[in-house]
Formats: C-alpha cells, sequence, structure tokens
C-alpha cells in the first residue's frame, strides 16, 4: 500500500489517497475541495480510482467528490446513518460555511463491511458521535485506520453540529477504535498521525 495525503487550502483537511502498488487501484477518501488539483494529480500518477470513501458527508471532506466521480466513475461509499447529512445543506454544512450542496453517493455500507480495491481491503468500523452515519476505515494488514473526525492527535471531534452526539464519539472511540492493535497508525481527517496506545495513555479528552 501506497499512501498519499493532500490537506486542503481552506479547512486544512486531509484527503488521502490509498494506492494499490502494483495495479494502481485507487480508494480515495474524504476528498474536500480543490477538484482540479486532485483530478490533476489522479490524472500524473495514473491512479485507477475505483472507490472513493467519505468518513462522513460534513462539506469539508467531500467538496471534491463531484469532480473525481465525473472524472473517474469511481463509486461513492458512505456509511449507514450518514444518508441525511450527505443529502442535506443543513446537515453537511455547506449552507453554513460554503455554496450549498449535496452528495450523491452509490452505495451505503455498515459496520463490519469490507471494501475490496485491487489489493486493498479495509474493514468499515462505524462510529458514530460526530455524525450519526460516521465511520473509519481499518486496513488491518497495513495496521493504519483512517478516522475522519472521530479520533485526533489528543483530541476528538466535535459534537456541536447537528447530529452530533458526545457520548456516542466517547463510545465509539473506546468501545471501537481502542480496541484495534495499539501499534495502528491514525491518519486523521485534520492534523497529524498519531497512534492508538498512544491516544490511550495520553489523550485527555478521554
Amino acid at each position: 500500500m501506497k499512501l498519499k495525503v493532500f490537506i486542503s487550502s481552506d479547512m486544512g483537511e486531509n484527503c488521502y489517497f490509498v494506492i494499490d502498488e502494483k495495479t494502481k487501484d485507487t480508494i480515495v477518501i474524504d476528498p474536500g475541495n480543490e477538484g482540479e488539483k486532485l483530478c490533476c494529480e489522479i490524472e500524473k500518477g495514473g491512479f485507477n480510482v475505483k472507490a472513493i470513501c467519505l468518513t462522513h458527508a460534513h462539506f469539508d471532506h467531500c467538496g471534491a467528490v463531484k469532480e473525481i466521480k465525473e472524472k473517474t466513475g469511481a463509486k461513492v461509499i458512505i456509511c449507514d446513518g450518514e444518508q441525511t447529512v450527505a443529502s442535506s445543506p443543513s446537515y453537511n454544512l455547506s449552507a453554513m460555511f460554503s455554496k450549498p450542496f449535496t452528495v450523491e453517493y452509490d452505495k451505503v455500507v455498515k459496520d463490519g463491511d469490507f471494501i475490496e480495491v485491487g489489493n486493498l481491503v479495509c474493514k468499515v468500523i462505524a462510529t458514530p458521535g460526530h455524525t450519526e452515519g460516521g465511520c473509519c476505515y481499518y486496513f488491518e494488514k497495513e495496521g493504519v485506520v483512517f478516522s475522519g473526525d472521530t479520533l485526533f492527535f489528543m483530541s476528538v471531534g466535535r459534537t456541536d453540529f447537528p447530529g452530533g452526539n458526545s457520548k456516542k464519539l466517547v463510545d465509539s472511540i473506546k468501545n471501537k477504535l481502542f480496541t484495534l492493535p495499539l501499534e495502528t497508525v491514525v491518519y486523521s481527517g485534520h492534523g497529524q498521525q498519531t497512534q492508538i496506545g498512544y491516544e490511550i495513555e495520553n489523550n485527555s479528552y478521554l
């Protein structure tokens, strides 16, 4: 697995390209904005984007979905419970912070489902709290998890937006993410990477 990270210029959101080095089949996780730039990177790298996986559908994590989907034909995947956020400019916050838009998705996955692209395999971990249908994508073989806005380095996601729930967020982190191997690398939706073991020991929010 090869990983490329692109940080959006406005919200500092992390978009990840997860790439099968043999086939160049690619999963794009949370393409926040700058769709033209991301499409150029796809073309330049010769990446075969097969899936666009959203940890949640807030505007800063999905603003470039339409452009990438149109360019590549990739399927847009969300977790069950996130349908309202994807379909509502109020819930996805685009009505508040940018030009209102909705997200067209192709597939709804559930907790415990697996997504396979080329030789890449990830498990869907439902982590409601930041949003009702928030989720994380766990690549067990590679020992990495993409946590969106659920878990950050020394912090956790906000719960004051529509659909947020602080108890659910803490439960999701403690009962789902903190059961992963301690050495699992956490790639968050904003900020630097961390590890599960480090957050168990040091994250004061928990």
